[in-house]
């Protein structure tokens, strides 16, 4: 597992919920982009339990931008980041 990708992808999360809050769109689609960079990352050496917590990522990376979406990324971001500082 790669720490650096999952706290990275938090990290973009936690950016696209503040941007749709903000209503900024262009940062929104950025945000999106870098976040899709990472998850693909991360995906080529998790386990089992953090590629399901990937998946549901990707899933709502895919969401239209509206506060659904905001809160989804935001939950992520923080089940991601504490994931990712448990590990060794």
């Amino acid at each position: 597992m790669d720490k650096v990708a999952l706290l990275s992808l938090a990290s973009d999360l936690k950016r696209i919920t503040q941007s749709i809050q903000r209503k900024a769109k262009r940062n929104t689609q950025i945000f999106n982009k870098e976040a899709k960079k990472w998850l693909k990352t991360a995906k080529k050496n998790s386990n089992p339990a953090i590629l399901r917590l990937l998946n549901s990522v990707d899933t709502v990376l895919k969401q239209k931008d509206d506060l659904k979406k905001a809160e989804d990324c935001l939950m992520y971001s923080v089940i991601l980041q504490n994931r990712a500082l448990l590990e060794k």
